[in-house]
Order: C-alpha cells, then structure tokens, then sequence
C-alpha cells in the first residue's frame, strides 16, 4: 500500500532540510559560539538538524501554530538554547543580532524580498553569514496559479541583489531537488554571503 501522501510530504521535508544542512555546513565555517536565527523556520526541522552547532537558535515564523510546535520539540529535545519567537520580521523592526541567519524555501513568499534581505544584513553581526535556501526560476507549477508567490529566483540576479546590500563572498549551489508525483523536478540551490 503506498504511504499516504502526507507522510511523503513529510519525508521530503526532511530530506531537503539534510541536504541543505549539509550544503550549509560545507560552504559556512560555523562555529559553536554563533548565535543563529532561522527566518520562517516553519517546525524548525533544518534548525534541529543544527542544534548542536550553535550556541543560541532563534526559530523565527509569523505563524502562531508552527510556532507552538517549534515549542513543543525545545521541550521534547531539552533544547533550552532553542528560542521560538512569533514575529513578522515584514512589518516589524527587530532589534537582535546574530552571527547567522537562514531560511528555507521562504523567500519566494516573501513580498518584497528586497527589503528582507536588507533587513537581515542590518541584523547581522560583523562578517556574519546569510544563507537562503529557495527554488530556481520555475514557471508556476510548483504552487499552482491560486497561491501568490514569487516563481523562484535566478541566483545570479539575487547575488546583484546582495552585493547592492553590501554583502561580500557570494556563492550558490544546487543542493536539491523537490520531485513531484507529476515527473515534474524543482531544484534548489543554497545562496551564502557574508556581511
């Protein structure tokens, strides 16, 4: 009997947030006094993955109810330097610093992606690192024509992006692949810059 779809779902979640982890740990020298914040962390799968290599973990997400959850696994693991916070980081000013800021597959929901990024350079602390794990250029599929999305990114012109925000030592690669039942292949890249 084939597994519901759901539970398909589930395990590409985390397939992809190893893959980025490990993507992540390859292109970032990260070290064990860094404070990090996961932007739209979601469950905070990716962030669990990295529990161990920070000293503090911001799970940031404007939705109260994945927020609830990221508080139930701090418990769970006893991970007391895991600190979930329900923030809009679009409409509001946060005034934390870290060493490290993330994501995974949000940036293409956020509006205006360009102010965020230079939102997230203002948080860092100096030579801190941005890492965004989002989808290529893709023709709509991926969420279909009634969710209002950004159709993925072209790394390069995100890059341009970037450095008119002043981040340094810009680099992306393909870490990823979502696969739908369709035949129909997603990739992602993970873009990394410093401040």
């Amino acid at each position: 009997m084939p597994a519901p779809a759901n539970g398909t779902k589930i395990k590409m979640h985390i397939d992809r947030s190893v893959a980025i982890a490990a993507e992540l740990e390859k292109m970032i020298p990260l070290d064990p006094s860094m404070k990090a914040l996961e932007y739209g962390a979601g469950t905070g799968i990716l962030s669990f993955l990295l529990k161990d290599r920070f000293s503090e973990i911001t799970l940031m997400d404007n939705s109260q109810e994945m927020i609830k959850v990221c508080v139930e696994k701090t418990e769970f693991y006893h991970a007391s330097h895991i600190f979930p916070l329900w923030f809009d980081l679009e409409h509001h000013v946060f005034n934390g610093k870290f060493d490290i800021i993330y994501s995974q597959m949000v940036l293409h929901h956020v509006n205006d992606y360009e102010t965020i990024i230079n939102t997230f350079y203002s948080m860092l602390n100096p030579d801190g690192y941005l890492a965004i794990a989002d989808l290529y250029t893709e023709d709509g599929s991926f969420h279909g024509p009634d969710v209002k999305v950004h159709l993925g990114f072209d790394p390069d012109k995100l890059k341009e992006i970037f450095v008119k925000n002043g981040f340094k030592h810009i680099e992306y690669q393909t870490c990823f692949e979502v696969k739908r039942e369709s035949g129909i292949k997603y990739p992602v890249f993970l873009l990394v810059a410093q401040k």
